[in-house]
This record gives C-alpha cells, sequence and structure tokens, in this order.
C-alpha cells in the first residue's frame, strides 16, 4: 500500500462561462490518493478531514476511489479552501488562492500521526502547502524522518509561492527533505523557484550523493526527463491532445508514476528501484504522460481510471 500524507481541500473552479464556481474535491496529496486509487493500487490517506460538509464531500470522494481511510482522523472544524483561476501566470500554469487560517488539515500536530504501519505500507508520498503550512508541515516533517529508509519516501514539492513567506527558509527545509527522500518529481517551475541560479546538471550528482533513487522532471508541453544514479536518463515528449485544463496534470503524472513502480515490483528495493533499466524508466514515464494527458482533456483534476489507460 501506498500512503498519501498532506492535505486535503475543496478547490473552487470557474464554470465554463467563467461567471460561477464550482467545488471539487482537490489537493495535491489527496489527488496523488484518488489517481492512485482509480488505477487499483492499494492507497491510502493520511490528514484530518472536517465533519462539516466539504469535509463530508472529500471523505466521500475518497471512499469512492477505493482510498483507505483508516489513517485520516474526523474532528470538528473548517475545510482548507482553494479558489483557481486558469489564466496563466509567469509560470503558465494555474493560479491559486488558498484559505487554511484554522483549517483541520493545516492544524494537524505530531499527536495525530500513527504510531506505527501496517507492514504492508510499502511507501509514503508527502508534498505540496501541507510541507509549507504549521503546524501540519511540522507533524508531517516529523513523520518523513521517523519512516526514512524503512519504507520507500517520494516528493513532489508542487510548489505555491503564495504560501511561502519565507524563501529562503523553505529552500533550507526543502534541502534537509532530500536527504530523506527516495523519489523526488519537480515540475520546471518548482525547479525554477527553487533553485534560480542552477541548473539540474549542476543538482543532480548533489541529490544523488543524499541518496535520491530517481529524479524526475516535468516541462508541462516540452516532455519529462527520469534522472537515476547511474548516468542514465530518459526524455519523454509530451503527447498532443485537445486540452481543456491543467490543473491536476503533476499530480496525475506522479500517481501514474507510483502505479508503474508499484506495478514493476520496484517500491519494495531501493536497489532495484535505482537500478531500473532505460527501457524501464522509459516506459514509466511513458505511462505517466499519457495519464496527464487524460486528465488535461477534462475539467479540473479529474486523474484515468486504470481501464482508460488501457485504451
Amino acid at each position: 500500500m501506498i500512503i498519501s500524507c498532506g492535505e486535503a481541500l475543496i478547490d473552487f473552479i470557474p464554470t465554463e462561462n467563467e461567471k460561477a464556481y464550482q467545488p471539487c474535491p482537490g489537493g495535491s496529496i489527496l489527488n496523488i490518493a484518488v489517481g492512485l486509487g482509480r488505477m487499483q493500487i492499494p492507497v491510502g490517506f493520511l490528514s484530518r478531514l472536517s465533519t462539516d460538509l466539504f469535509g463530508n464531500m472529500l471523505s466521500d470522494h475518497l471512499s469512492k476511489n477505493q482510498v483507505d481511510l483508516r489513517y485520516c482522523r474526523r474532528v470538528e472544524g473548517q475545510t482548507t479552501l482553494a479558489f483557481v483561476s486558469l489564466e496563466k501566470g509567469k509560470s503558465n500554469e494555474p493560479q491559486y488562492a488558498f484559505y487554511a487560517e484554522g483549517a483541520v488539515d493545516r492544524e494537524m500536530t505530531v499527536n495525530d500521526l500513527p504510531k506505527n504501519f501496517e507492514d504492508d505500507v510499502s511507501a509514503l508520498h508527502f508534498g505540496s502547502i501541507s510541507l509549507v503550512l504549521e503546524p501540519g508541515a511540522s507533524a508531517l516533517e516529523t513523520l518523513m524522518k521517523r519512516e526514512s529508509r524503512q519504507r520507500i519516501i517520494t516528493l513532489d514539492p508542487n510548489v505555491r509561492p503564495i504560501v511561502i513567506s519565507n524563501w529562503e527558509a523553505y529552500r533550507q527545509r526543502f534541502d534537509k527533505w532530500l536527504s530523506l527522500v527516495d523519489i523526488l518529481r519537480l515540475s520546471q517551475a518548482d525547479l525554477e523557484l527553487l533553485y534560480p541560479y542552477q541548473s539540474i546538471e549542476e543538482l543532480l550528482p548533489i541529490w544523488f550523493q543524499k541518496g535520491l533513487s530517481l529524479v524526475i522532471i516535468t516541462r508541462g508541453t516540452d516532455g519529462s526527463t527520469g534522472y537515476l544514479p547511474n548516468g542514465t536518463s530518459v526524455y519523454v515528449p509530451t503527447q498532443k491532445v485537445k486540452v481543456s485544463d491543467t490543473v491536476g496534470a503533476g499530480d496525475t503524472y506522479f500517481s501514474a508514476v507510483l502505479t508503474f513502480l508499484y506495478d514493476h515490483d520496484l517500491l519494495k528495493n531501493l536497489e532495484r528501484l535505482s537500478g531500473m533499466s532505460q527501457e524501464t524508466l522509459e516506459a514509466c514515464l511513458a505511462f505517466a504522460t499519457k495519464a496527464a494527458a487524460i486528465n488535461c482533456m477534462r475539467a479540473g483534476a479529474n486523474p484515468p481510471y486504470r481501464h482508460e489507460m488501457e485504451l
């Protein structure tokens, strides 16, 4: 089982005529869990969900998509809300406004963490705003440290500048996470925000020395590249499709990467993960690229089901 650890929120997405907003279950961590569930991968969600109207919407959405909620607490309080603008900013990605002050997922503490996981949990996924907003960020970081090298740790920071007030502190924290993580996915926009004066070629030797086993950089319409510690790299172009919007594309991509690695038994052994063949890495990225393309053909974060990948 893969456990996705972090935020669950309600995205308000503009309707087709842009005169109203439609509430949709979202949040990068939730999207990863849903993407895995739709691919029929054993997956759980670790967070706190409100008992309010929106919390019920999130719980129902997760359950409907085969996500195990045994590690998810239900508590009274408000749900994080996010309003999405599909007008592209400088990063050429959707823009967000978050309303998370006092929200139950943000208020997670170490007391909310499970004391242990079942033996079938092979990987934990972290990332997004849940690793920025306190006190939840510190609680999740504690969990990451506790489970590092005990299970596969995956990270997709999904950097949102609107919630980062101190860039120097965030970059220092991110650098510490890299020594705990096995698989890293960064968008090109993330890379430029985190390392504005360094290239990926300069960074990879440093990252692999910290212990990373797989690095993936996604570049939107310019495709994606995967890197292994042995120097292997693979580029896969983006599929050309009629795009509705790109909300959730990165989350769908990464959940498909994890699906492929789980299917090929690569999430149980770091040597097998870091030593996979060039052909296997290429197949992994191609599978993820197809999943992201399907997501982009429909509105909002809407990852494909397993049967859609086989068409």
